[in-house]
């Protein structure tokens, strides 16, 4: 990469393994970038909040950043020493996913790369509060590793919409091939397209539309959004050059649909969108559910709509001495 961005990589100090930054480190062999390891931390009983401020909490504060950094710069040697540019940042804010976001905003990273964290009972990575938060609020890509080895060939499912039925910007899906292609081409990668249609709502729609009961051509209906929605997906493919072997449109609902092409490919990452719904415009994954995340078997990189403007302000930063 050209421009100087570096891949913001989220360690966290109370784990021992760190997935996401050995991710981080094959990108940015790949991408040729430089890596930022990142600590946010915050302890209100330090902060001087609950209590008067005082020069031994400032003292505590400097010392427990300190030792964060010391934390960072070991992890961070032997990736120096393998000749990738590693730099690393600590610091004091509050709450964590706007620290995140702020040290975003901060640098214009290429990849923001955060672990999730693995649950013993369910057997199943889940997504924290940290994580949904980020999901929508995070102005740069958005990708959440999960703890699996990833094969040597790192293939990338990109989930598409290509009929805009979820309130997607148009432009949503160029990003998302557009990133998966990007990775691909630096990794030596396969890029997949996946799109499925659903047609027992319309099925369900028709019958209800009219008073007078009538026999449903819900054959018909299929084969007609099965026509219609192949024509919009293969028009996308065919602008990132992907062979029909690469091109996946499935009946039936995606929250099921992709967790089982993404096991059935060996993916690595899936890229999905999110988008702005309501008032508010609150951000949410857009055609999945999204429990969806929580089932995919992979890494997941989540792009946002290119005029996304983030809620959270880089000035409002909860920073002491």
């Amino acid at each position: 990469m050209s421009n100087g961005q570096r891949i913001l990589v989220v360690v966290d100090p109370t784990a021992d393994e760190q997935p996401a930054v050995a991710r981080a480190a094959r990108l940015a062999r790949a991408l040729g970038c430089g890596m930022e390891l990142f600590i946010c931390h915050y302890d209100p009983y330090l902060s001087g909040e609950r209590f008067f401020d005082s020069p031994g909490l400032q003292k505590a504060r400097r010392e427990t950043m300190d030792a964060m950094l010391t934390r960072l710069g070991r992890l961070a040697e032997p990736l120096a020493e393998e000749g990738l540019d590693v730099s690393t940042e600590v610091a004091w804010d509050t709450p964590l996913h706007e620290g995140i976001v702020r040290r975003a905003l901060a640098i214009q990273p290429a990849l923001v790369l955060k672990d999730t964290h693995y649950h013993q009972a369910l057997r199943r990575s889940v997504f924290s509060n940290t994580d949904w938060n980020l999901i929508r609020t995070c102005p740069a890509p958005l990708w959440l590793v999960k703890p699996r080895a990833v094969a040597e060939t790192l293939r990338i499912v990109a989930a598409v919409d290509p009929m805009h039925e979820h309130d997607k910007p148009a432009n949503l899906d160029h990003v998302i091939l557009r990133e998966g292609e990007r990775l691909a081409g630096a990794t030596g990668g396969e890029l997949h397209a996946f799109h499925s249609y659903d047609p027992m709502p319309a099925i369900a729609g028709t019958a209800t539309a009219v008073a007078t009961p009538i026999s449903v051509p819900a054959e018909d209906i299929g084969k007609d959004l099965e026509r219609s929605h192949g024509e919009a997906l293969g028009d996308l493919a065919e602008t990132y050059r992907l062979p029909d072997d690469r091109v996946h449109l499935l009946r039936g609902p995606a929250r099921e649909l992709l967790p089982e092409l993404a096991r059935e490919l060996e993916a690595g990452l899936v890229i999905m969108g999110a988008v702005a719904r309501g008032r508010l415009k609150r951000f949410f994954i857009g055609s999945t559910a999204e429990q969806v995340l929580d089932r995919l078997p992979c890494d997941v990189l989540v792009m946002k709509p290119d005029e996304f403007t983030t809620p959270v302000r880089l000035e409002d930063a909860a920073a002491r001495d």
